[in-house]
């Protein structure tokens, strides 16, 4: 083992010492497995493809695989190429994101389409995907299913989201449903491929897919709740990035239902693309919103949902784990 000290959520003082350093030895696994993968005989496109993975990132998604694993037999040869399979398939999705989002930042670093373009971000994401789906055709017709059909639902969301809402839908489940696909679905995907590759019980496996799919809800609601109270630090972008973009997200939505003639100038704000002065005025006055708070009654509930179906796991350390994460992404946003 090489000792290294767990960090992130890991390192917590409820989570068991001895399995968050299992955990984190078995990540630092994971990471040789990603840097290899991405390598090309091309070095332009080894030098994109290694980009994002170079900027670090939490590894969540790996660590969701590797701790449900621990429902089962967690030492399956699968569970390390299952882990880098979902962190490629999240970072290949970022390369697109950002080129639709046209962003200048991603974990602290410039974008890559910033830094080559977004041909070249486009394309390196579509090779990374390959990566992953080259890894995955060696874990079988099950594992290739479930990504085919997480994947189905990562391009619905960004269709959701880029399409809007139509019709007499509701702007906010709009905005929800866009999360449960962009998100929750693959962070649920993670945690199944850990408990299935873990040959734990067909219950257990539900039950953390069902888990996992609100923590990926409440894990994006505190993503889009850092955007504007956070910092650069925190999230890995500039803060009211959302903002300055139009985006609408869970704190807009409360602060566009308000009906006090105070937030009037607010609301003129949001919806819409937004100059630096423009972005800064919002910024200031949707932190001083009560909307802020209303979007965190939101990510506590989707938490105490995740919560509860924990609580019906064996009484084990991987449980105390995953109810620890439930804390940690609530109180990331406080």
């Amino acid at each position: 083992m090489s000792g290294a000290v767990p960090s992130g959520f890991l390192a917590l003082p409820s989570v068991d010492a001895t399995l968050a350093r299992e955990i984190q030895d078995e990540l630092e696994n994971v990471e040789e497995v990603l840097k290899s993968t991405v390598e090309a005989s091309d070095p332009m496109l080894s030098q994109s493809a290694n980009h994002l993975l170079s900027a670090g990132g939490k590894r969540f998604r790996a660590t969701l695989v590797l701790l449900a694993s621990r429902f089962g037999d967690p030492t399956a040869e699968e569970l390390v190429p299952a882990a880098a399979v979902v962190e490629l398939t999240h970072v290949a999705t970022l390369y697109h994101d950002d080129v639709m989002d046209e962003a200048e930042l991603r974990r602290g670093e410039y974008s890559a389409n910033q830094r080559w373009g977004n041909s070249i971000a486009i394309l390196t994401g579509d090779f990374v995907f390959a990566r992953a789906s080259e890894m995955l055709a060696d874990l079988g017709v099950e594992a290739v299913r479930l990504q085919a059909q997480t994947f189905g639902r990562l391009v619905q969301g960004q269709v959701l989201e880029t399409s809007g809402p139509r019709g007499d839908t509701d702007p906010l489940t709009h905005y929800l449903q866009v999360i449960a696909d962009k998100t929750a679905s693959l962070i649920a995907s993670s945690a199944r491929f850990g408990a299935m590759f873990g040959r734990a019980d067909s219950g257990v496996i539900e039950t953390v897919t069902r888990a996992c799919e609100a923590l990926g809800m409440a894990f994006q609601l505190s993503d889009d709740i850092l955007d504007v109270a956070g910092s650069s630090e925190e999230s890995g972008k500039a803060p009211g990035t959302d903002l300055r973009e139009g985006v609408l997200t869970l704190p807009m939505f409360y602060a566009q239902r308000s009906t006090s003639p105070e937030d009037k100038g607010l609301q003129e704000l949001l919806g819409r693309p937004l100059d630096a002065d423009e972005a800064g005025d919002a910024l200031r006055l949707l932190r001083a919103h009560p909307a802020m708070e209303l979007a965190r009654a939101d990510l506590r509930a989707w938490a105490d949902k995740a919560r509860a179906e924990f609580a019906t796991l064996p009484d084990v350390p991987p449980r105390w784990a995953f109810e620890a994460l439930c804390d940690f992404v609530v109180e990331r946003t406080t």
